[in-house]
């Protein structure tokens, strides 16, 4: 497997989320930070929160992901 930076790794979930079919995944935002993903932002269920979760876990890679999605419902 090859390994990409981290950098390229949050623009990839990044990219991932906005085709998401998911109005409120499109909406979310991802940073690196050391060796982890945050996913940040706001949605209006858990099953957004952990589908957000779940989209971008497939391009982390190693990093982890840290999931601060706020549940507004």
């Amino acid at each position: 497997m090859i390994q990409r930076p981290s950098q390229d790794i949050a623009i990839a979930a990044n990219a991932v989320l906005a085709k998401s079919s998911v109005a409120e995944l499109r909406q979310l935002r991802v940073d690196e930070s050391g060796s982890e993903l945050k996913l940040s932002g706001l949605v209006r269920s858990f099953y957004h929160k952990q589908l957000a979760q779940e989209t971008v876990r497939v391009v982390a890679g190693a990093l982890r992901v840290n999931n601060t999605v706020r549940v507004s419902g």
